[in-house]
């Protein structure tokens, strides 16, 4: 059986790994007033920010047309038998539910729809680790027995400069919101039940980092291996040094670095820091 793997741009994985290991994209888009960009089409990280700090209002998200979904599964199904659509949490989009209406209207593909229950670079670990098992020849039950697997190790957490993004965009609630930008807080968040709520409060941004690398460091005092992604909004230079920093102390933990595109980056806004993992078998 020949299997594809699919996502969606939310888990901003490189066009050269895309192009590497065949995985095919279905793009969210921004829209601002009533100028619709596709994320990774038709507008770039960088470009986005710019126009987000020209622009008075944040823009608007929104995710693929469950046409969008049908019409690459069909493009899929002439040469596929499967397909496995991984897609960001279905707590912060419809994405993943579209997927599930497009499948049952395309004939002659098994569509697998997988629920990642996060985002960005960690939405995208499920990705590749599907679309090198199917390479290898693993079957849709194995595959998808590994990425449920990979949920029980995976662990991500962030902090935004400004809660306000979240707030506006219904992410986060208003009250939290109000409460951190009084207090001077810097939240740590992570996803729960496919949510995106306080982990802690912490009151800066340096106490936020080594938090961070603290839950790192218990996990990674446990596992063999780990997999580690930095992701940040515009900050590519601390990031990098963040990431260095964490890569001369864990040995056992392979790093690389990601960033928070535009879907992503209209709820969270510019300035955010992540870092986020999984064991590797």
């Amino acid at each position: 059986m020949n299997i594809a793997v699919l996502t969606d741009s939310t888990a901003y994985i490189p066009q050269e790994q895309r192009d590497q290991w065949n995985i095919f994209m279905v793009p969210l888009s921004v829209t601002f007033e009533n100028e619709s960009y596709r994320e990774l089409v038709d507008i770039t990280t960088s470009e986005f920010y710019d126009k987000v700090r020209q622009e008075k209002e944040l823009p608007k998200t929104s995710q693929p047309a469950v046409g969008d979904f049908v019409s690459t599964f069909e493009t899929i199904a002439e040469n596929y038998d499967a397909v496995i659509s991984i897609h960001l949490s279905s707590g912060i989009s419809g994405t993943y539910q579209a997927a599930l209406s497009a499948g049952d209207m395309v004939d002659g593909l098994e569509v697998h729809a997988f629920d990642s229950e996060i985002s960005c670079m960690v939405q995208g670990f499920y990705v590749l680790e599907a679309a090198k098992m199917a390479h290898d020849g693993a079957d849709v039950e194995t595959i998808m027995n590994r990425l449920y697997d990979m949920k029980t190790s995976t662990r991500a957490y962030f902090m935004v400069d400004d809660l306000s993004h979240l707030a506006r965009g219904g992410r986060l609630t208003g009250a939290q919101a109000m409460v951190g930008s009084l207090l001077q807080v810097k939240p740590l968040l992570h996803f729960e039940d496919t949510k995106i709520v306080p982990f802690e409060k912490i009151r800066t941004s340096k106490k936020a980092y080594k938090r961070m690398e603290n839950l790192l460091a218990e996990d990674a005092a446990e596992a063999e291996q780990l997999r580690a992604v930095v992701i940040h909004a515009e900050r590519e230079e601390l990031a990098r040094e963040w990431m260095e920093t964490l890569d001369a102390k864990f040995p056992n933990v392979e790093f690389s670095l990601s960033y928070f595109g535009p879907v992503i980056g209209t709820h969270l806004g510019e300035g955010g820091l992540g870092l986020g993992w999984y064991k590797v078998r």
